[in-house]
């Protein structure tokens, strides 16, 4: 398997998981439920999926493999990375029931970018 087929893999897991978490967030707020501490680590593993994929996307570009897709591409990676940290930062750390439905809009809009930047690839 080539490094590649593990960066578009890594892409479908992102996917997956940012659908989840936008579901699990709906489904929080809907509840009057408030940001837990097992939704603060599902959000450090959402980051760590984001890290992942772009420090491989990162070395396939500057290998010279991964130079066939659009700039676009990137932008699209560079704003996986920001979104949820630049969530964090806005809400300043806060777990009431409106960062809730913060989170799980982030997720919603995530669940565009991923799929944008796999149109992109």
């Amino acid at each position: 398997m080539s490094l590649i087929d593990i960066h578009g893999r890594l892409g479908n897991t992102a996917l997956f998981y940012v659908i989840l978490m936008a579901v699990w967030g709906l489904w929080r707020y809907f509840r009057k439920q408030n940001v837990d501490s097992s939704y603060f680590g599902a959000l450090v593993i959402a980051e760590v999926i984001f890290v992942l994929q772009g420090l491989l996307g990162g070395y396939l570009w500057i290998s010279g493999v991964g130079r066939l897709g659009s700039s676009m591409h990137i932008l699209y990676g560079i704003v996986n990375l920001l979104v949820v940290p630049g969530i964090f930062l806005f809400t300043h750390g806060e777990s009431s029931r409106r960062t809730m439905l913060i989170y799980a809009l982030g997720f919603v809009f995530l669940i565009g970018i991923v799929l944008r930047s796999m149109g992109t690839a």
